[in-house]
This record gives C-alpha cells, structure tokens and sequence, in this order.
C-alpha cells in the first residue's frame, strides 16, 4: 500500500510517499481502507520530534481518518466487512496511508449521508472540543463562552459546538481575514488580539462580568489575559499550548477569582475511556448528519502533497482543517 512516511525528524521533516507493509488485523482489531485522513498541528510535533509519544523514523504519520473497514480481527462484534468508521489512532498513527490496522475500540460508525472525505478531519478537533466543552466545563445554554485561538482547527470547531449548545460565543484570535471567516462559521463577537486590549475587550463585551467559560489551546500571553477576563465562578479550560509558553495560574488570582482551572486533556480521556469516546463521537456524527453541525474544510490534498499541507499548517494559514486524500478519497470528490 502507498502511505505518507516521515524519513527523518526535522523542521520542515523529510516525508516520502512509498509503498509501506499492509498487517493484517490481530484480535480485536480491523483493517480500514482509507478515503482520507485530518492534517493537524500535532503530526508538525511528532515529526519535530517534540510530542509527548516519541516516534522513530521511518513511521507513517497521522492520527486520524475515515475509511471503509476491510477486515475484522477475531473478536470483533462491533464491526463487519463494508462498515464505514471514523478512525482515531494515537499513539501509532498511521492514518495517512491507503490502510490502517488498529484497534477496533478506536473506530465508530459513520452514518450514511455523510462523505468520509468530509469527516476524515473529525475526530480531533471536534473530539477535544465537545469534550473540553460538555465534560470538563459544563457549558450550558445561555452562558458565554470565550474561544481563543478561534481560527484554528480546534478554535473553530469550539466556536461550533458553543453555538450548538446555545452559549453566546466571543471569538479570538490575531488576523482579521480569519476573524471575518470565524464569524461567518457563527461567532456572535470577535476579537483582534493584536489590536484590540483583549481581557478588556472581553469584559466590555459582557459589561464587565467576563466570560463564563474562556476556551485556551493557545497558552502564553493569551491564557494571561483569559485569567483576567473569565468571570466569578468561571472556568477556564486549557486546552493546549500552541502559542509556545506554557504558562502558570497564579494562585491568588485563582482564590479570589474563585476561577475554575480545568484541564482538557483529550487524547488521555479516548485512552482510558473508549467506550465514552465511542459515546461521544457518535453523538456528534449524528449531530453532523442531521446538519446541525458542518465541519470546515480548507483544502484537500493528494498523499503526494502531504509536505504543502504541513506547510500550511506550520504557517497559520488554515481555517478549519486541510485533509489528505488517498486514492479512493480523490475517486470519492
């Protein structure tokens, strides 16, 4: 089978598209012929050399996709031969290739009336922010919920389901082309962070209280200013740190606050947890089904422009989320 492999670890990595051994499915695993997979900030990470799971050279990169499930394990009740899932692979990866072999417990259904080349970007972004949303924060109807970094892949996926879940949303972020675009997507306000004092645009926006739930993937200097945006008794969720810094909540301002710290860590929670994850992603499938929900797509690439896509990423120039085509995604648009 053809598969993206990272060669060698660098800044930009050194990628090829070569044949790579198919495997065929041990116990409780499937075998999924893939349509598309989701291009993502971490795969810049793992190829960097800089992500939490270490990965040694040659490995085929990405972490997520949609496909066609063409072999089933022993043990495997879940799934049979023609299902289409929605695949999340971790740790080993390999969702930009014609095939992956993973375990079942790491794919769900997807329903029909839904592309796979339109859902391959999925489970990641809406993943972490359905969870970071519902199950850490508790965002409920009618409370007002801050996105930074709102142009980004999960940024936006944030301001979509804040919507859905009927918060009013401030959306942030550091272009105004984006911004426009994130407004469009649904954000009710948004946010320069470049040209406009953002912790005080904020509480001007919510005449003085501050969001009651503040949405960080960013870090720094942005988690800085949500500290001092985010409401009594709210809850600021720290979602991740691509800005760079990691930063520290100071203490007094957490006590006096009475803030809400909250960590998101999602990819640990699809860990321990499958069937919850399995729960989740098939609430949101449904909700994208009945077209409550619509996942943006940048662009779509070809395996053999897999480079062009990560330079698209590493260079902030995505809105939404840019995916990878094999073969069958290509003959599927």
């Amino acid at each position: 089978m053809k598969a993206v492999v990272c060669t060698a670890l660098g800044e930009p990595p050194q990628l090829q598209v070569r044949e790579w051994p198919s495997r065929p499915p041990g116990p409780g695993e499937i075998r999924v012929a893939l349509h598309a997979g989701g291009v993502n900030f971490g795969d810049l990470l793992v190829t960097a050399g800089r992500y939490q799971v270490k990965l040694a050279p040659p490995f085929v990169l990405g972490t997520e996709g949609a496909g066609v499930v063409a072999e089933c394990g022993a043990g495997v009740r879940r799934f049979v031969e023609g299902d289409r899932v929605l695949v999340q692979n971790n740790d080993v990866r390999g969702c930009f290739a014609d095939e992956v072999t993973l375990p079942a417990a790491r794919a769900v259904l997807v329903p029909a009336g839904i592309r796979l080349v339109d859902i391959a970007g999925f489970p990641l972004n809406f993943g972490t922010s359905y969870y970071a949303l519902l199950h850490r924060a508790r965002l409920v109807k009618g409370e007002v919920l801050a996105v930074h970094g709102a142009s980004g892949g999960v940024g936006l996926a944030a301001v979509k389901l804040g919507k859905m879940m009927g918060a009013t949303v401030i959306a942030t972020g550091s272009d105004d082309v984006k911004l426009r675009a994130v407004k469009a997507e649904g954000a009710d306000y948004v946010v320069n962070a470049r040209t406009e004092l953002l912790a005080e645009r904020i509480r001007e926006l919510t005449d003085g209280r501050g969001a009651d739930v503040s949405f960080d993937p960013v870090g720094g200097d942005v988690f800085d200013a949500a500290m001092r945006s985010t409401a009594i008794d709210g809850r600021l969720l720290v979602v991740g740190f691509a800005g760079g810094r990691i930063p520290a909540a100071p203490a007094n301002k957490v006590l006096f606050g009475a803030l809400s710290v909250v960590g998101a860590p999602y990819g640990g929670f699809t860990q321990r947890n499958p069937e919850r994850w399995a729960e989740l992603m098939t609430t949101l499938l449904e909700h994208v089904r009945s077209g409550v929900l619509k996942p943006l797509i940048h662009r779509r690439f070809t395996f053999e422009q897999a480079s062009d896509a990560l330079t698209m990423v590493r260079e902030r120039q995505v809105i939404g989320k840019c995916i990878l085509m094999s073969a069958r995604g290509v003959a599927e648009t």
